[in-house]
């Protein structure tokens, strides 16, 4: 029987800026960017989220909801130490640790009962590690899925842990929301609702035709969701734990703070993030065969572009000459851009047979950004920079699953 935890810190970005200016405690706090700013809610403190707001919500949106919070942009570099330390001692409990997220893990703990204790015990053990090594609060899930651990952890916020024994699972997700459950989003929530679905329960009592004919390959993953199995989504892999590849898009956005028809800056930006998107790429160690793009113009219009590469590529340079080719042939030129996003997917674990030419080009900036990777492990993310990138540098997005994650993969 498996003993699978999922450990989330509480308030992640929050709790790290009480660390550094303490008198943010107990007070509403928003961070990701100042009041004014268009970008996005990127984490609230439980204060704040009294007053409605929630991650990924306007930040403007959030003033209005509450206008007496404290705005801070956010520092990630913290989180990321921050994180470090975190992954430090989830290594000392087990050896099989997945990073699911800056602030989230998932941990293989079968076997471990004579180290350390029975699966209650064990998680008590690891909240009191984590909260001395770090001083950060955290809740965690215990279960024999991963599925069910992160249900579990996210039931015993904040601060708390919640221990689902053998055979309970389905007893213990039958009365929650439908929207408890990891993937199912608002949309899939209403067409749920409109077959009277509402708990996870009345899902896991349809019959398993049913659900695949209404829901496709989706619906065969909500009837083990139901159960408490790992199905769909991030629970693909199963127990593989460790991993790291469960990844299906690697995407990075930046928002102008005033809307741009400049071609030089549109690049430069271009080029940015491109170099963010391969960066984790190769953290996944993996190799993209698709490339796409978006772009949303002054009045809020969004459009998408993408293509399949002939060879699969983990280069920054492949990424952004593709990423600016896709901008050119999409741009109305003249027209102001609002936002701009590079993506990278259709993952594989080969880049595919190179001729001799494209092989010793692809050796040379294998080995260039890989020496670059490891600058920026040690100095920093802006330490180095593609030149065609270096106009379209901006302040780092908190983001859940930023480069130089604790735990992924580096390049040999």
């Amino acid at each position: 029987m498996r003993t699978i935890f999922h450990l989330d810190m509480d308030a992640f970005f929050v709790s790290v800026e009480e660390l550094y200016d303490p008198s943010l405690k107990g007070k509403p706090v928003v961070v990701g960017g100042a009041a004014t700013d268009r970008g996005v809610v990127s984490a609230a403190s439980y204060a704040a989220r009294k007053f409605g707001v929630h991650s990924a919500m306007p930040l403007r949106t959030a003033a209005l909801l509450c206008p007496h919070a404290i705005f801070v942009p956010g520092h990630p570099t913290r989180y990321r130490e921050a994180s470090g330390e975190v992954f430090e001692v989830l290594n000392r409990f087990s050896p099989r640790v997945e990073m699911a997220s800056i602030d989230e893990a998932y941990l293989d703990l079968t076997g471990t009962e004579r180290l350390l204790g029975r699966p209650l015990e064990a998680a008590h053990k690891l909240h009191e590690a984590i909260k001395q090594a770090t001083q950060l609060n955290c809740s965690i899930g215990v279960s024999t899925s991963k599925l069910v651990s992160k249900v579990a952890s996210d039931q015993a916020k904040p601060n708390g842990i919640l221990w689902v024994q053998p055979g309970a699972e389905p007893a213990f997700l039958a009365p929650l929301d439908v929207r408890k459950i990891p993937g199912v989003g608002k949309a899939t929530e209403q067409n749920l609702h409109a077959c009277g679905i509402r708990k996870v329960g009345d899902l896991a009592a349809l019959d398993v035709q049913f659900l695949s004919k209404k829901f496709g390959k989706w619906g065969l993953a909500l009837a083990g969701k139901s159960k408490g199995l790992d199905a769909g989504g991030w629970f693909d892999t199963g127990f593989l734990i460790g991993d790291g590849r469960n990844a299906k898009s690697i995407s990075h956005e930046h928002t102008f703070g005033d809307d741009t028809a400049d071609a030089r800056t549109l690049e430069a930006t271009l080029a940015h993030l491109s170099e963010k998107v391969g960066r984790r790429v190769r953290e996944g160690g993996v190799f993209a065969t698709n490339i796409h793009i978006k772009l949303r113009y002054s009045d809020f219009s969004t459009f998408t572009r993408s293509r399949t590469l002939k060879n699969a590529t983990q280069l920054d340079i492949d990424i952004f000459e593709t990423s600016r080719e896709l901008f050119y042939d999409a741009w109305r030129r003249g027209e102001k851009i609002r936002l701009l996003g590079v993506y990278a997917g259709g993952f594989d674990d080969h880049e595919g047979q190179l001729d001799l030419m494209e092989s010793d080009r692809k050796e040379r900036w294998s080995k260039a950004l890989q020496a670059a990777d490891k600058l920026r492990d040690k100095y920093g993310e802006k330490t180095v920079a593609l030149a065609a990138g270096m106009k379209g540098t901006f302040r780092e997005r908190v983001h859940e699953n930023p480069a130089g994650l604790p735990g992924a993969k580096k390049p040999k």
